[in-house]
């Protein structure tokens, strides 16, 4: 019998977050194993809202909107909506490879065959920046456009009120008024690249619906963030209320990896496979030397307040994810070097318990043939809270204004 996924009446937010989580499934050293993706959204989505893993270029977030703009002032009917944005978005991806730029095409290798659109990867984010001003999900707008066709005829909305929002006739748009203009066969010669007013717009985009978030301050400030390999790593110059945030998340993705790093090990150990025990004993041990530098730190972490900051972010955190992870930092904290962590017997059971909580009859740890087909990394890598996501966003957005400014 083979298994499916079927959506009952989940929120668009839950949606999203299953849809990431089935996307990551086939990509090697991204799944989250042990259960962390409920914290590191928490920081995630307080430092960078809008983002997702899966998302690649900012120019997405105006040529989704412009498809269905394009769709909208031809009176697409509900029936037929999601079949057209699908062919839109199909010729859409065989413009982008026609360009100069392709990287972060999305599509590129699919094209006809691609599962989850453009449209689906950036509609939450859309709605976090203000540029989807509808409030439900993308199949709720797609059923919701037929009535929406016959409110303007019923109010003779004419073409220029339909440009321009008004307070009275609010409901009768669901995108923002102030999009820039969609250039002429936007799909068929479509490019990455962001021109100097496109940027602007979807930096005051952020700047007004994220304010308090890493992502206003760094348009706001237009910072340069192209060398920067993790988000803390911008610390210095930051205002007080984000270098505590991220302070906190530095501290949650170090400590962390070292059970990511030793659930792998103990896989490798039950595959009794020489070369990836010692990749993971090696890689353990450069975790080793970087917890030792944040001793004190780690030490003196207050995590209460970690805990008050995780909950801001996402209250769906699960009780035994509070204790997997305050276990795990305890055990840490009660070591002195890496060989008793590696003995401990009580991190070793932690690990197999957590997996055995999350994957039951399916945990690698205890299931012969699901070890099998483990080929040798799982969720292994730091934590990076979509920083790299983010990075190629606000990289292009920079890159507009420079543009605009040369």
């Amino acid at each position: 019998m083979s298994s499916t996924f079927s959506w009952l009446d989940y929120s668009e937010y839950d949606r999203r977050k299953m849809l990431d989580v089935i996307e990551l499934f086939g990509e090697r050293d991204t799944r989250d194993e042990l259960g962390l993706g409920s914290v590191r959204d928490a920081f995630a989505d307080q430092l960078f809202p809008g983002t997702s893993t899966i998302q690649t270029r900012a120019r997405y977030f105006l040529l989704v909107p412009w498809i269905y703009q394009f769709l909208e002032e031809h009176a697409t009917p509900s029936s037929s909506i999601a079949e057209k944005a699908r062919k839109c978005e199909v010729r859409l991806i065989h413009g982008l490879c026609k360009s100069d730029d392709t990287n972060g095409v999305i599509g590129k290798q699919a094209k006809e065959n691609l599962l989850r659109l453009p449209s689906n990867v950036y509609w939450s984010g859309l709605g976090a920046w203000g540029i989807r001003t509808f409030p439900g999900s993308q199949e709720q707008y797609h059923r919701s456009l037929d009535q929406l066709y016959l409110r303007r005829k019923g109010r003779q909305v004419s073409r220029r009120e339909y440009e321009g929002e008004s307070e009275t006739d609010g409901d009768l748009h669901n995108w923002h008024a102030g999009l820039p203009p969609r250039p002429h066969n936007f799909t068929d010669e479509a490019v990455l690249s962001l021109n100097f007013n496109e940027a602007d717009y979807l930096s005051l985009q952020i700047q007004t619906n994220c304010p308090k978030s890493l992502m206003a301050f760094l348009v706001r400030e237009r910072w340069d963030v192209s060398n920067f390999n993790y988000a803390w790593e911008l610390r210095e110059g930051l205002p007080q209320s984000l270098r505590e945030i991220l302070d906190h998340a530095e501290n949650f993705s170090h400590t962390i990896n070292g059970a990511q790093l030793l659930y792998n090990l103990l896989l490798a150990r039950k595959r009794q496979h020489s070369e990836w025990i010692d990749d993971y004993k090696n890689r353990l041990h450069e975790w080793w030397i970087g917890i030792e530098e944040r001793d004190q730190g780690i030490r003196t972490w207050q995590r209460d307040h970690f805990w008050q900051i995780v909950a801001a972010g996402n209250s769906r955190v699960s009780h035994r994810s509070k204790v997997f992870i305050n276990t795990w930092i305890d055990i840490l904290l009660s070591t002195k070097t890496l060989n008793q962590l590696l003995d401990h017997a009580n991190a070793a059971k932690l690990i197999e318990e957590r997996e055995q909580q999350l994957k039951r009859g399916l945990a690698r740890l205890t299931n012969q043939q699901a070890l099998e087909h483990w080929g040798g990394d799982a969720g292994s890598r730091q934590l990076d809270l979509r920083w790299p996501v983010s990075r190629n966003i606000l990289t292009d957005i920079l890159a507009g204004w420079e543009a605009g400014d040369a």
